[in-house]
């Protein structure tokens, strides 16, 4: 396989890796707990690294992963003061925790590949020299086994704890009244959330960790209903935006890291835009559609109430109802052919009256205003 190949390998994986928890960050409204915590464990990365002189030490993962786990205790230990609110909370711990390690590093670890570049942006262009080897047979890039490990957990972990995840996800307190134990469930989460943003902390960096744990699930969150869906739509859309941001950074030799960030933003972008039922045109459209159905009611109530009375040679003329009503005469026109099409009224001569479906529709608006 070709570096390049390799590269998009690791960023597809990567993706889809990090899209798997940050699905449930975005249904509980914590989807800036991932920032906290990919930010926060360079501490842990750095004093592991004091401890065991090896950038590849195992221990830098459970140190780092330690480290965002303390990073959520603290966040909340902040909240259930309620001294300080959650989004306050969260901007407290992690800057500190995050500039403790960058003074660690620039003090102790300037001359390493520990630096503040490759911790804030990452660099996936060099994931490829960093081999795993065995027995003298080269694998492949150890950045894409172990993201595909990361993987291949997160995708068991999420199907061995569906039940309990979605409904500690969507009610918590019912959950601990069924004996689900949501508080377990929550760390559980937080250090799949760990785990995840320090195994792609190397190749990718933090801020690209973030994108890619919280874009492709807001993403598909504006798209499906159900959380199956979600998740697996997460995971499509974060393997587009990579497969995307890679052949940008290709075509433009620019930073890989940059350009797959860039194109989970612009996917978002376009599903913001256009999702059927969420998006923003949908729902224009959608107000659209409730001002013409309530032009409508009104119309037909000024039918109903005029049909029968001396004035309604006046009033009911199709060419001065825009007038008796307050409106443009091109809305007027919209709104009686609209009423027509939904056989709501009848031209008889010049005049404009209501059919006996308008009436009864007129009727059922009157009592509702009525009412309320």
């Amino acid at each position: 396989m070709s570096p390049e190949l390799e590269i998009l390998a690791i960023a597809v994986v990567t993706a889809v890796a990090a899209a798997l928890p940050g699905t449930y960050l975005v249904l509980r409204r914590t989807a800036m707990v991932s920032d906290a915590i990919s930010h926060a464990i360079l501490p842990g990365i750095v004093v592991a690294f004091f401890l065991t002189q090896n950038l590849n030490s195992p221990l830098l993962l459970v140190a780092a992963a330690a480290t965002g786990v303390l990073t959520v205790v603290l966040i909340e230990a902040l909240i259930r003061s309620r001294l300080v609110p959650e989004d306050a909370s969260i901007g407290i711990v992690f800057p500190a925790l995050f500039s403790i390690g960058v003074i660690l590093i620039s003090r102790h670890a300037s001359d390493v590949h520990l630096d503040t570049d490759a911790v804030l942006l990452g660099e996936l262009a060099f994931a490829p020299f960093q081999r795993l080897t065995v027995g003298g047979i080269d694998l492949g890039p150890t950045a894409l086994w172990s993201m595909g490990t990361i993987l291949l957990i997160n995708a068991a972990l999420i199907i061995l704890a569906w039940k309990e995840l979605k409904l500690a996800t969507v009610d918590a307190s019912l959950a601990a009244l069924l004996g689900f134990h949501p508080l377990v469930v929550h760390y559980g989460l937080m250090t799949m959330v760990s785990v995840t943003a320090v195994g792609a902390f190397d190749a990718v960096g933090s801020i690209l960790v973030v994108a890619l744990m919280i874009a492709p699930p807001a993403t598909a969150y504006l798209l499906a209903e159900r959380l199956g869906p979600m998740i697996g739509l997460a995971a499509v859309i974060a393997a587009v935006a990579a497969t995307m941001g890679w052949a940008a950074a290709m075509a433009l030799d620019v930073s890989i890291a940059g350009s797959i960030a860039t194109a989970c933003g612009v996917v978002f972008a376009v599903a913001f835009l256009m999702a059927p039922e969420r998006g923003l045109v949908a729902q224009a459209r959608r107000r659209s559609g409730q001002r013409v159905d309530f032009a409508v009611r009104m119309l037909l109530v000024h039918l109903l109430h005029h049909e029968l009375t001396p004035e309604a040679a006046e009033e009911c003329r199709e060419d001065g109802l825009y007038r008796h009503l307050g409106w443009r005469e091109s809305w007027t026109r919209k709104v009686v052919g609209k009423a027509e099409h939904r056989n709501l009224i009848e031209r008889r001569a010049e005049l404009v009256l209501p059919t006996d479906q308008g009436r009864r529709v007129a009727d059922a608006a009157v009592i509702g205003f009525s009412d309320s």
